[in-house]
């Protein structure tokens, strides 16, 4: 049985200027840039369509002004689209009222963005249980819930400690923890990382992966950095003026960019690191190669062994049935794409 999605976006568009729904109904729904331009109306999504499956972390990437930060507000109707739909779980988010907008909001979602948003006269408690007491939970329960969640980012102890008293990742942590005190079914992040120091960000993206591996929540997370993308999604999605030019896996996106803008956003990924053997093999069967690889193996975890010889090495899939070779130039030319002619 086909999986339904948890999100599904369908056509949805964002246009700023005077009167944008009586401007996209007189261009049939789809202006061109030109339209736009010569109306001086601003298209921030345009024409977007794509799922997120439960459970799956799809990461939205675009340079300033791309539109992945319009877009994840449209999601959950902090900015109203302009048309479209927005299905959580088939339910249309543009069709609800604004009282089960709140209720879906309390209940089904949970928001983090790149700026903590903490409250700075409540401890840290008193901020994990904000959320809570909004919904009107009793303070006996919403306090036991604050302190099982700030268990779960690793700050127990500091419950009475304020914001100003903890470092940029603590404070990150316990805005993680209030989104998720609600129970939230979806989670949107917005750049939560990218205000922190290195050391720091690598550390919650650590953190990030192993609550995922616990709670399985379904993500929409924006990031410009191609790195965190890769450590952090399932699928990535390119953003360019507006629209989305390439929805795919890590490894398929860089083996197989769509256009020059994809290839130029992918340029510098850790190819070694993503692509794996089997994307890179030669159909050919190695004959009487002595050693084989399976195709699941990561370039990084095979190059010093291919590179290291003349021979011909055979690639298995999972069953050890030999599907291709490769070799060494082959593993340079994934390695260094740039240095082929």
């Amino acid at each position: 049985m086909t999986q339904s999605p948890k999100i599904a976006c369908r056509n949805v568009w964002k246009v700023f200027g005077q009167d944008p729904k009586g401007f996209l109904a007189s261009h049939g729904g789809a202006p061109t840039a030109e339209q736009l331009r010569e109306h001086h109306y601003v298209c921030a999504v345009r024409d977007v369509s794509f799922d997120v499956f439960p459970g799956e972390i799809l990461i939205v990437m675009g340079l300033s002004g791309s539109g992945k930060s319009t877009l994840i507000r449209a999601l959950s109707r902090l900015n109203d689209p302009t048309a479209g739909e927005i299905l959580l779980d088939g339910q249309d988010l543009l069709r609800v009222s604004a009282s089960e907008l709140v209720e879906l909001r309390r209940h089904k979602m949970g928001m983090v963005f790149q700026h903590f948003g903490l409250l700075p006269h409540r401890n840290v408690i008193d901020n994990i249980a904000f959320p809570l007491e909004i919904r009107g939970t009793a303070r006996g329960e919403r306090e036991a819930r604050a302190l099982e969640m700030l268990k779960l980012v690793g700050l127990e102890g500091r419950e009475t400690h304020f914001p100003r008293e903890l470092s940029g990742g603590q404070q990150q942590r316990v805005g993680i923890a209030r989104s998720l005190a609600v129970g939230p079914d979806i989670w949107f992040l917005d750049e939560p990382f990218s205000a922190l120091d290195p050391l720091i960000r690598r550390e919650m993206q650590d953190e990030f992966v192993r609550l995922q591996t616990i709670l399985k929540k379904t993500i929409v997370f924006i990031t410009h950095d191609f790195d965190e993308a890769v450590r952090l999604g399932d699928r990535i999605a390119i953003m360019n003026e507006g629209r989305i030019v390439q929805i795919a896996s890590a490894e398929e996106m860089i083996s197989n960019p769509v256009n020059d803008y994809v290839r130029q956003f992918t340029r510098h990924a850790p190819r070694h690191r993503v692509i794996s053997v089997g994307a890179i093999a030669s159909p050919a069967i190695a004959t009487g190669a002595a050693t084989a690889i399976r195709a699941s193996t990561k370039l990084e975890d095979a190059a010093a062994m291919v590179l290291s010889s003349d021979a011909d090495f055979s690639v298995t899939d999972a069953d050890n049935r030999a599907i291709g070779s490769i070799n060494r130039a082959m593993m340079i030319a994934a390695l260094y794409p740039a240095s082929q002619p």
